[in-house]
């Protein structure tokens, strides 16, 4: 073939491959981003977190809010239910804001847990958004005591002063130590929980079933209360429990980002 020809046609071929990557990349860069003023960001367990600056009427009056309230932040998510409520903790503590809402879901995208839902509300929608960012900037530290396997999952969350999103969630007693634990499937729960409260001199505040206190989730959920080192040494001999009974089941939980307890 003549050389010439024969560079024209391998110039030709590599510009079209050149052309479709491109295409490509431009497409891919589309699909991950969202250019509404409402969007605030994404995080882990399909997360996602929205801002309203003045929400309409009659979906105001729905939600039954203040009416100094005009702007709400929304957070909602796929897989999470207490690590989001740790974050929100956090985010109502940073900001003047309040948690309105608190809502659990039978998802986990076909799991043995919950999803979740929080709103918070704010007379301006930058503490509104602030919030947001800070509950969203917290799940992978709070994901961090969420371990994982075929077989189930375990979770334990500990807080040396609980706030307005515990409080709204679980009944958190505000400004006390307080400490969650969650086991699936729900007989892990049940041990983790006899544990968690032979071990150490802390009070029960909420205990939450597969058809008690879940969305029908196949968990056992315990929060408690008490003294900070008792409850931090609860929440700890449960979590041991918990691993050691998953592991039993011939797996191999695993922290979903880095363990913080």
């Amino acid at each position: 073939m003549d050389k010439d020809l024969l560079d024209k046609i391998l110039s030709s071929v590599t510009g079209s491959e050149n052309k479709e990557q491109t295409t490509e990349k431009v497409e891919t860069a589309a699909l991950t981003q969202c250019n509404l003023t409402e969007f605030v960001g994404a995080g882990i367990g399909d997360t996602v977190g929205l801002v309203i600056a003045n929400l309409e009427y009659h979906l105001h009056e729905n939600l039954k809010l203040d009416p100094k309230y005009r702007s709400i932040g929304i957070v909602s998510s796929r897989t999470g239910g207490a690590p989001h409520v740790m974050s929100a903790d956090e985010a109502v503590k940073a900001t003047n804001t309040e948690v309105v809402s608190v809502e659990f879901c039978r998802d986990t995208k076909g799991g043995a847990g919950h999803g979740s839902t929080i709103i918070f509300a704010a007379e301006d929608v930058s503490d509104a958004r602030r919030a947001v960012e800070i509950m969203l900037s917290s799940l992978d530290t709070n994901f961090g005591n969420v371990y994982g396997c075929d077989a189930g999952h375990i979770e334990l969350h500990y807080t040396a002063r609980a706030s307005y999103a515990l409080n709204k969630a679980f009944n958190a007693p505000i400004g006390k130590a307080f400490g969650i634990t969650v086991g699936a499937p729900a007989a892990v729960g049940l041990l983790m929980a006899d544990m968690a409260m032979k071990t150490a001199n802390v009070d029960i505040v909420t205990y939450a079933s597969p058809a008690s206190g879940t969305c029908f989730s196949n968990e056992i959920i315990v929060t408690f209360s008490g003294d900070s080192g008792a409850v931090r040494q609860s929440v700890l001999a449960a979590r041991d429990v918990g691993l050691s009974v998953l592991r039993g089941m011939g797996q191999n939980p695993v922290s979903v980002t880095t363990p913080t307890l």
